[in-house]
């Protein structure tokens, strides 16, 4: 079997043609229809002059199209781009341009956007209109649906296993960078990845077909829906990938912006088996949904539901214990970013959860920034490095490639930035992104450990926290939190803080806001934060 996307999912059409893979709404797609739509998609690529390493840009919301124009860049041997939806012109352009796209699919509500930016973009080759509307005047710009009904399907073909997959990762600061893997070792990791997090997929890609057939003829084959958006890693990694390689279905919802009782009707009716989330940004709304519908006398079916899989922010262990609550399942907490996996947590009703201490994974570890390991229970902070898989590089940023993919005791390894402890048990505790780290007094301070002390208070909903420029301290700490009752002041909050944190590592100041903005995939937005900490500050 080639180690390669569209050669894989080929072959899984082939062994079950007829069972259902994507879903949204009432449209409901076989494995069947997905290999020949998206060959079809693929051979009209081909006639554009698309060829092998032509980058594809997907500027699309969750849908079964999102899906298929990847397996159609995957099919040529190009490389899908993915597009932040919340992207204007001047993103767009930097994006589109920095990642040399020759085509773009993008959603019709966009369409306005996309012709006040194409004489910016000499590169692009043709433009694929996905859904309903109006189609503007935009040269070289086709219909999604008119394409499969006029195109033949492209004849499969022999792939290169090291042909390049990429993700573009913007993290909490800085313009977005491509991460550049290969399949054949991006596929291989992601199934080891997958199945020691307890995924109905083989560690050997060599055993996909045995696995799926022993799945389909045992009416095992799982049904994953994605919150998060599949235009970052956890929505199309946990969410899409690892699905896809176990012969399951991912069910996607096309609106925008998080509705947990809507989510919470696709568990009930389509008897999902996994939700994909990020964080407390989605497990706190699912959290209170589900109580509310309990208090009422309604509570949601969640009979089907064997997991809810979290990555790249922290998730709150009083959120799991109240999930939980609900109903027997596993809460996988998998702590990494694009640039690499580095550990996990399995919380259930038998083994309670711990916020951020994570097993860490093989090939994985700590080193100060002097260049020492860190040796467990030592309380000494390092950064975090993996070497299980380990990208190319970022793509035409090779200052930045050297600084974070580099050579350590003889292997090379993956450091994007993330620090943490090293307990004396060896598991690691994660403080947060260097990037973000606060300098106060001297001490360094993380966010997300101040972040996770204050949201343990029961009238905390969400909270981000800064470092804001100090005559005084260099730089001191301020929190921005919504809170769920107004009479809690910020004395009240910072003492109750103070029982978990030692007391430089405190807020000096809180605003209380209506709502913490995030990303729609549930990262923080520390630039909203800052620009709203500054003004508060100065208004003091």
């Amino acid at each position: 079997m080639e180690m390669h996307f569209a050669s894989i999912w080929e072959e899984i059409s082939d062994l079950i043609p007829n069972e259902p893979v994507l879903i949204c709404e009432d449209d409901i797609k076989t494995w069947k229809e997905f290999e020949e739509r998206s060959a079809r998609i693929a051979n009209f690529l081909t006639s554009k002059s698309l060829k092998a390493d032509s980058k594809i840009g997907l500027y699309l919301h969750n849908s079964n199209e999102y899906l298929e124009a990847q397996f159609s860049a995957f099919k040529i041997e190009g490389v899908p781009i993915n597009v932040n939806y919340r992207y204007v012109e001047e993103e767009l352009i930097y994006l589109l341009d920095n990642s040399d796209a020759e085509a773009v699919f993008f959603q019709s509500c966009y369409a306005e956007r996309i012709s006040k930016i194409v004489d910016k973009l000499p590169k692009i080759k043709v433009f694929i209109q996905v859904g309903g509307g109006e189609q503007l005047p935009i040269e070289n710009c086709y219909s999604f649906e008119d394409i499969i009904q006029d195109t033949d399907p492209m004849d499969r073909k022999k792939r290169n296993e090291e042909n390049i997959y990429m993700l573009y990762t913007g993290g909490t600061t800085g313009m977005p960078k491509g991460v550049m893997y290969k399949h054949n070792l991006f596929i291989n990791s992601l199934l080891k990845t997958a199945a020691s997090m307890g995924f109905d997929v083989p560690e050997n890609p060599e055993d996909i077909p045995k696995t799926i057939l022993n799945l389909s003829k045992t009416g095992q084959l799982a049904k994953t829906i994605v919150a998060c958006p599949l235009m970052h890693g956890t929505g199309m990694w946990l969410g899409a990938f690892v699905p896809l390689f176990s012969g399951g279905s991912c069910v996607t919802i096309p609106q925008l912006g998080f509705d947990p009782d809507l989510l919470l009707k696709k568990v009930e009716d389509e008897k999902i088996n996994n939700i994909i989330i990020v964080g407390d940004a989605f497990a706190r709304p699912i959290l209170d949904s589900l109580n509310s519908a309990k208090e009422n006398g309604n509570p949601y079916d969640l009979s089907s539901l064997r997991s809810i899989i979290s990555s790249g922010v922290m998730w709150s262990a009083e959120v799991k214990e109240g999930l939980l609550e609900h109903t027997d399942m596993l809460l996988i907490d998998a702590m990494g970013s694009t640039e690499g996996g580095m550990g996990s947590s399995v919380a259930s009703r038998e083994a309670p959860a711990i916020t951020a201490k994570f097993s860490i994974n093989p090939g994985v570890i700590v080193v100060t920034d002097d260049g020492r390991e860190v040796e467990p229970g030592s309380e000494e902070m390092g950064k975090i490095g993996t070497k299980g898989l380990v990208p190319e590089g970022y793509y035409k940023d090779p200052k930045k490639s050297a600084e974070t993919f580099k050579d350590f005791n003889g292997d090379r390894y993956s450091f994007p930035g993330d620090y943490a402890l090293v307990e004396a048990d060896g598991t690691i505790k994660l403080l947060g992104r260097g990037s973000n780290c606060i300098n106060t007094a001297g001490e360094k301070v993380y966010p997300e450990e101040v972040e996770e002390a204050l949201k343990r208070h029961p009238e905390i909903y969400d909270c981000l926290v800064v470092g804001i420029d100090d005559q005084k301290f260099g730089q001191k700490v301020v929190a921005v939190a919504s809170r769920q009752n107004e009479k809690l002041g910020q004395d009240e909050l910072v003492n109750f803080a103070r029982e978990h944190l030692s007391g430089y590592k405190l807020p000096k100041n809180i605003l209380f806001v209506e709502k913490v903005e995030r990303a729609p995939n549930g990262k923080a937005n520390y630039k909203w934060a800052k620009s709203e900490a500054e003004k508060f500050i100065k208004s003091l």
